[in-house]
């Protein structure tokens, strides 16, 4: 176990010292008489309870609230905790970072919010997991981390909110469905679109036959190009306190240090590349395009680069086209589904256009950008009822599986076959090697 940098909880402090028992003074009746009026003076006094305690000031009473803890809190993980700090059934306790400066950062964010110092700072993800009072976890470290640590938390009895891409490879991506089918626990991916309003209602008429059978589904992948973390120049590492480069690591291959690794963005998003857009945004837009298809527990059967794009064919027959260029003016990740009898494309300014007007009535209030709040209470009512999230762990399995694959064929730069079921690529050992990579010591999926 790593040092934990604040107060722990207090299971895991040394035991008390028992206090010592002084010698029981003779009772005498006019002991007996003082000690009578106090303890029913005291039962008299009316007893103030403060109605946040309760839960009657229109909040909800601790005792109800879901226990939260968060793992490599940055940028979107700020974000994230934000909102559901701005939820009233959740008490938010501990950070884990690797970095000092972020969990110092979120440690006064919390204890602002509930105007004490109760927040508790870690280094090592294992410590903050350890607390048996956390219930759920929010998980938005580098993408290098997602699975090991969803996995880790899962096997301890979490629940979790893990950040997109949620892994970085075929062989994560069925450890994933797989760990939280086993354990039981609740597991939300972080691709808030599933639960915004444009884009829900866009997959809907695609699922329910409005736009004829479905024929051709577009999804953005926002790049297609896929590169290697590499080896960077090294340079002097800090102070472990500050910046442990080893935890930040973690499962990746063992480099020496380099802050433009440290702050990289696209640090080992899948397989050992990080480049690969397609895995960025397609874990949001190939994800719909999943769901539009009822696809949430398969994959394209058959992926291949054609110029520019990239296409891939379901086993039902239905096309997808990963393609950067050609959508309407709608915002960031469109996707556009198409059938025989009409079609649909939306994105995140929350417009949508149709073939036909008609597609269109009785769609809900617009939601402009891409907001988490929804997505966070899917979870959070979840949490309560046990019921499947709407990215649950299966779902956000395929949809990654789709990315991988994807990759793979980008990189091999042709076509590749896959079985979903047995979940290799057919009769292709080159494309099969690729669906795994070793892990760095000790950490195991």
């Amino acid at each position: 176990m790593m040092k934990t940098l604040t107060t722990a909880t207090p299971a895991l402090l040394p035991a008390r010292t028992p206090a010592r028992i002084e010698p029981a003074l003779p009772l005498n009746r006019r002991r007996f008489l003082k000690a009578a009026v106090q303890v029913g003076a005291l039962l008299a006094a009316p007893q103030i309870v403060r109605a946040a305690v309760l839960g009657r000031d229109g909040g909800v009473a601790p005792s109800d609230r879901i226990v939260l803890g968060g793992i490599g809190i940055g940028g979107r993980g700020t974000y994230d905790l934000g909102c559901f700090l701005e939820e009233p059934d959740v008490q938010f306790v501990a950070i884990c970072d690797v970095k000092a400066e972020r969990r110092e950062t979120i440690k006064k964010k919390a204890d602002a919010k509930y105007g004490n110092q109760d927040c508790a700072m870690y280094r090592d993800l294992r410590d903050l997991l350890a607390r048996s009072d956390i219930e759920a976890v929010l998980i938005a470290t580098g993408p290098n981390w997602h699975v090991t640590a969803s996995l880790l938390a899962a096997n301890a009895g979490k629940d979790v909110y893990c950040e997109k891409p949620c892994t970085k490879n075929i062989a994560q991506s069925l450890a994933l469905a797989e760990t939280f089918r086993r354990t039981g626990r609740v597991f939300q991916a972080g691709t808030q679109r599933r639960s915004l309003p444009n884009f829900a209602f866009a997959i809907d008429l695609a699922r329910r036959g409005k736009l004829g059978q479905l024929q051709t589904l577009y999804a953005h992948p926002g790049g297609l190009q896929t590169s290697m973390s590499g080896w960077a120049t090294p340079e002097t590492e800090p102070d472990r306190e500050k910046v442990d480069w080893d935890l930040y690591l973690g499962p990746a291959a063992g480099r020496p240090y380099n802050k433009k690794l440290l702050d990289g963005f696209n640090f080992e998003k899948g397989g050992g590349l990080t480049g690969g857009g397609c895995l960025e945004w397609g874990s949001h837009c190939v994800d719909l395009c999943q769901w539009a298809n009822d696809a949430d527990a398969t994959a394209p059967v058959e992926y291949e680069p054609v110029g520019d794009q990239l296409h891939a064919r379901y086993a039902n027959g239905v096309k997808l086209v990963m393609r950067n260029d050609g959508w309407l003016p709608l915002g960031s990740c469109p996707v556009r589904f198409e059938g025989t009898t009409g079609w649909v494309e939306t994105g995140d300014d929350g417009e949508m256009v149709a073939s036909s007007e008609a597609l269109l009535v009785g769609k809900k209030a617009k939601v402009s950008g891409y907001p988490a709040n929804f997505h966070i209470r899917d979870f959070l009512d979840c949490v309560r009822s046990r019921g499947q999230t709407r990215a649950n762990a299966d779902a956000a399995c395929h949809a990654h599986i789709a990315c991988h694959a994807a990759n793979i064929s980008l990189y091999l730069n042709r076509k590749v076959q896959y079985d979903p079921v047995k979940n290799e690529f057919i009769g292709d050992e080159q494309a099969n090697r690729l669906r795994s990579e070793a892990l760095r010591e000790p950490w195991r999926l």
